[in-house]
């Protein structure tokens, strides 16, 4: 039984310490060290969508609507009809002035004739010739009113809003549909006075719609000659393409210029940004010593081009994943590779 004890000791005596240890899985990443960019000054405005032609089309002539058909975002081709008014008042003065022409006309012959042989005043005749221009005058205007009881698209765009119904009576002029043109839109900005001199026509501008969750490029096509009374703001125009018809008239937008001051920044890849579900954002810093990623939450600036500004959270020259953070955990070991 001794025996026995002493040969267990022994044997336990042998065993390496830490023989049972397993050493931590590794991650393999890329990192980016942080520092100090130059970048020109931001202008960061607020604005709204709008179209880029607007119009709102209504009947030369009143009536009783009999044709339209078309809803809210529809596409509408230029010169196509977009509504139709009962025609019938119409045809039947321009029956009544085809009528009176015809008279007129008659008349007009026999007297020609008694006027070439003189046996009619020069005044007796004019009375005649006058009365023949004004019968086809109003020849013409019935022919245009019937002409105007069809309306038709003056450009190609998207009805924006439909004011009347079939069967509905509209007088003159009275609009019945706001028709828009948005294969460009503009963006309706507003820039303090102070600004003024960092925005000129044609200059590029970035323009965020969170609507849509996309950013666009643009440029800046107007800038107002006066600044609104109560604001002291100069509306500027930004124009941006808008080919897959996404972008409407009345969203929010977020527009980024480039000023004319540069300023030095601390700015790292937008890559390297993870976002919480509840909207905080952080980044992976390295602890090279340790061999471990820590979790640092930061919050961010403008974004510049594919980089975006650390305003907290992070200083010149610490280190941080850009590449292979999506599979990391707070204190994961990781391995540094290169690119």
């Amino acid at each position: 039984m001794l025996t026995l004890t002493v040969v267990v000791i022994l044997a336990a005596c042998k065993q390496t310490p830490g023989a049972d240890a397993v050493s931590p899985r590794t991650i393999p990443v890329i990192t980016y060290t942080v520092q100090y960019d130059s970048v020109q000054s931001a202008l960061q405005l607020s604005g709204n969508i709008d179209a880029n032609t607007t119009v709102k089309l209504g009947f030369l002539v009143a009536g009783k609507i009999q044709q339209f058909g078309w809803n809210e975002g529809d596409r509408i081709s230029k010169g196509q009809l977009v509504a139709q008014l009962d025609p019938a008042n119409y045809q039947i003065a321009k029956e009544m002035a085809d009528v009176q022409v015809k008279q007129v006309e008659d008349e007009f012959q026999r007297i020609k004739i008694l006027h070439e042989r003189n046996s009619v005043s020069e005044s007796d005749f004019k009375k005649v010739e006058y009365t023949l221009q004004s019968a086809l005058t109003q020849q013409k205007l019935q022919q245009k009113n019937l002409t105007d009881t069809r309306l038709y698209a003056p450009i190609t765009g998207v009805v924006l809003k439909k004011l009347s119904e079939n069967g509905e009576i509209v007088s003159t002029g009275y609009p019945i549909v706001v028709l828009a043109d948005i294969n460009k839109v503009k963006v309706n900005a507003y820039l303090p006075e102070t600004q003024l001199q960092d925005v000129r026509i044609g200059q590029t501008a970035t323009v965020s719609i969170s609507a849509l969750g996309e950013t666009f490029t643009g440029k800046v096509k107007e800038i107002a000659g006066a600044a609104e009374a109560t604001t002291r703001a100069f509306t500027i125009r930004i124009e941006i393409d808008n080919p897959q018809l996404k972008i409407k008239p009345g969203m929010i937008a977020d527009v980024q210029l480039s000023g004319q001051q540069k300023k030095s920044i601390l700015q790292v890849p937008l890559s390297t940004i993870i976002r919480t579900t509840e909207g905080q954002t952080y980044v992976y810093t390295v602890d090279k010593e340790k061999g471990q990623a820590f979790q640092r939450n930061i919050s961010i600036g403008a974004i510049n081009g594919e980089n975006v500004e650390v305003i907290t959270g992070l200083a010149a020259g610490e280190t941080i994943v850009s590449g292979g953070q999506q599979k990391l955990a707070n204190g994961s070991f990781i391995t540094i590779t290169t690119n």
